[in-house]
């Protein structure tokens, strides 16, 4: 198995060279950022033949990797003869790679969750002309697709999603006075300062939601969320004549990047067209995971948490209203974590952008020019301090 991977020093991105330490796959290229100490390491553990690095270190990059075809383009990287893409990039800028890998006929192992929420049918066009295949690597996505296999997709009567409820499940009852230092204290996992208040709010989970519906092509009244605080039940689907399937395990994001390489080669050329693989050998000694405890399952609580609603409206709407939400809250959660917002001037914030949005056909350009504006316009209410 050859690799490609898209965001190497990122979390999801070293997992995967973890994985493939493990297997003794092949690294054909790696795309990071600015890290360059720790893509250096890559490199000469590895030796892959071509990387990526940001613009203003291609310079040094080149120096520092003189063995090494060092490039400023990660699409130009993902079209590369590989196996599997793996595209562990955060954010929009993850967009372009995805769209390059599939229309060169690449299966992509996709960690980046905007491909799907803001352009699904972009994507999807683009396997359709390319060829490529899709198969996810969040935990909780990779665990509906295994629910799934060996399934008929209109047999489906909800798609269940499974949310730790972050660090405000349990109270208190009025949030609006929670400080980003709280927001950040994550009973169950140490993730990045974005994710973690992304999951504060639940908006994780909307983005996750919006997600399941455009890869498994389902209206999004058919996916729902349960808080679930064992963190133990990744995902489950209820079926037509009431029968349900989970997927648990150990909460190790390496299972989920295994399966998914494994699976990409025969994964979706399309939306719900799972085929299922083979699963490879055991991850990192987790046959002996204990089945015991007790297990938690309740509903969210919309009204504490609207980012959750929101979601599902962007998402129900389609078009450019996806882009603008998730627009809006990259730059919501850095207001708050700065203090310039409070936290449920979050979703305020959010909703006044979603109000505002001019709805238009969705085109990778008009993509680009509605995160542009929703951009501008979130900053503009910062500055002058969120209004319902």
């Amino acid at each position: 198995m050859k690799l490609t991977v898209l965001g190497s020093t990122g979390s999801i991105g070293t997992q995967t060279l973890d994985v493939a330490r493990g297997r003794g796959w092949l690294i054909g290229a790696l795309a990071a950022g600015r890290n360059l100490d720790l893509l250096e390491a890559q490199v000469r553990e590895f030796r892959p033949g071509v990387v990526s690095v940001a613009g203003e270190v291609l310079g040094e990059a080149r120096s520092r990797f003189p063995g090494t075809r060092v490039i400023a383009d990660p699409a130009e990287l993902a079209a590369l003869p590989a196996d599997v893409v793996v595209n562990a990039m955060s954010g929009l800028p993850g967009l372009p790679p995805t769209r390059a890998a599939l229309e060169a006929g690449r299966a992509v192992a996709l960690a980046t969750k905007e491909a799907m929420v803001t352009a699904a049918d972009l994507i999807w066009e683009a396997a359709a002309r390319g060829g490529g295949r899709v198969i996810p690597v969040d935990s909780e996505h990779t665990g509906v697709y295994q629910c799934l296999t060996g399934e008929h997709l209109g047999d489906v009567a909800e798609l269940i999603l499974t949310a730790s409820g972050g660090p405000f499940r349990e109270g208190p009852a009025d949030l609006s006075g929670v400080t980003p230092e709280q927001a950040l204290r994550h009973p169950s996992w140490s993730m990045g300062p974005k994710i973690t208040i992304d999951s504060a709010t639940l908006m994780n989970k909307g983005l996750e939601v919006m997600e399941a519906a455009s890869l498994y092509g389902l209206p999004l009244s058919q996916v729902s969320v349960v808080i679930h605080p064992q963190s133990v039940v990744h995902a489950a689907v209820r079926f037509r004549d009431g029968s349900l399937k989970g997927q648990f395990g150990p909460t190790d994001m390496r299972l989920a990047i295994a399966y998914a390489i494994d699976a990409a080669p025969s994964g979706m050329r399309r939306p719900g067209d799972v085929l299922g693989a083979r699963r490879g050998p055991e991850v990192a000694g987790h046959l002996s995971w204990p089945l015991r405890g007790n297990w938690e399952f309740r509903e969210p609580d919309a009204a504490r948490f609207p980012c959750l609603g929101l979601a599902y409206r962007a998402g129900e709407a389609g078009g450019l209203l996806p882009a603008a939400l998730n627009a809006a809250d990259e730059v919501a959660v850095p207001a708050f974590l700065a203090g310039q917002i409070g936290f449920m001037d979050i979703p305020r914030l959010i909703e006044r952008v979603l109000d505002e949005t001019p709805r238009g056909a969705l085109s990778w350009d008009a993509l680009a020019q509605m995160e542009a504006w929703a951009t501008a316009r979130a900053r503009e209410l910062v500055g002058a301090g969120v209004r319902a």
